[in-house]
């Protein structure tokens, strides 16, 4: 079973994060910020990962350390889960729309970092959620995930609805990324024989 926790503690976060690479969606969640938390369901639901998140953080500052220290320890934790990369599909593409708002996700799990985030999104807050903040999670995850992510909102007004397609589309993307490739066998998936670490 491809499962790993991470821990993190800061003198601004204190953070545990599990994830099953072969869950059933399954998460439990503590950040202490609702809309947060809602965005981790969706990674863990669509994604078919089951996720476990503690998460204690400056939020009288703002959020924006509990969510970036979050990405790093999912992107570790996501990392260390796949261990050596034998058999996946490697490459995950997915399109989410929710209602006016449509999102596309492609991963590679390269092991080289990348992202590349194409989304408009407005400098308003959902909740205790700096919209802002989507941006940095996905940056902080491909870093320590070692994937490269593109991340492209095609439309969108409601930012509720267009940062929910974006995790959707992440999750499946992701999934599809992560599962074993039955033509694949045990080989990894790379002419030259490795992926980067």
């Amino acid at each position: 079973m491809r499962e790993q926790t991470v821990e993190r503690v800061t003198g601004e976060t204190s953070v545990r994060v599990t994830v099953n690479l072969d869950g059933s969606g399954i998460s439990r969640l503590n950040t202490g910020i609702g809309f947060f938390d809602h965005m981790l369901d969706q990674l863990a639901r669509h994604g078919l990962f089951d996720l476990t998140v503690d998460a204690k953080g400056d939020l009288a500052v703002d959020p924006h350390h509990t969510v970036e220290d979050v990405g790093i320890c999912l992107g570790k934790a996501f990392n260390q889960a796949l261990g050596e990369p034998r058999g996946i599909r490697r490459y995950g593409h997915a399109v989410s729309p929710m209602d006016e708002a449509l999102a596309e996700a492609v991963v590679d799990l390269s092991g080289r970092p990348w992202l590349t985030f194409n989304a408009a999104l407005l400098p308003v807050r959902l909740g205790e959620y700096d919209v802002e903040l989507t941006e940095e999670f996905f940056r902080a995850f491909t870093a320590n995930a070692r994937c490269t992510l593109h991340l492209m909102l095609r439309s969108g007004k409601n930012q509720h609805h267009c940062v929910e397609a974006l995790f959707k589309a992440a999750a499946r993307a992701l999934r599809e990324a992560v599962e074993p490739d039955p033509r694949r066998a045990d080989s990894i998936p790379s002419t030259k024989g490795m992926l980067e670490t």
